[in-house]
């Protein structure tokens, strides 16, 4: 089995960029040109819980959706999933995914580093390593602390 991860610096409490992972609601308006829709069509995001991706425009010539399985929840630090339906499941066995986010030291109220670690196999010699998954889920973390969330009214 290969591995592979990426991080990124966010502007932003490691608290609020997870509460924004977690939220269907908020993480379906963050980048709407990469993702269109999340949603829990099973469970409430504990182990076992099924979250659908809908994917957008942006990365949609590449992976149209994406349904994970949760296996894995560390509350307000991450996430880990396997993928069990879509596109990327017909390319990697297993693949897994875990987000994290962590502050960073000294600087804990304002910073979070989010970092995207993958676990998989191809399923085929010519199947390239998923960069492209990687570079698309770190762009997208990019955009969380960009997003202001309208305020009701």
């Amino acid at each position: 089995m290969e591995t592979m991860k990426g991080e990124v610096v966010l502007n932003i409490p490691a608290e609020k960029a997870w509460e924004m992972y977690r939220d269907d609601q908020i993480i379906s308006k963050i980048k709407p040109e990469m993702l269109v829709r999340a949603e829990y069509i099973e469970g409430d995001g504990s182990p076992g819980s099924l979250r659908l991706f809908k994917l957008g425009p942006a990365i949609r010539n590449y992976v149209k959706e994406s349904t994970e399985k949760i296996e894995k929840v560390e509350n307000g630090r991450s996430v880990t999933y396997r993928v069990i339906g879509g596109e990327l499941s017909k390319m990697y066995d297993p693949y897994r995914v875990t987000f994290s986010f962590a502050p960073v030291h000294g600087n804990e109220e304002h910073k979070c580093v989010a970092e995207w670690k993958v676990e998989y196999g191809t399923l085929t010699p010519d199947t390239p390593p998923p960069h492209k998954a990687r570079d698309a889920a770190l762009g997208f973390l990019n955009w969380f602390d960009k997003f202001e969330p309208v305020a009701a009214t």
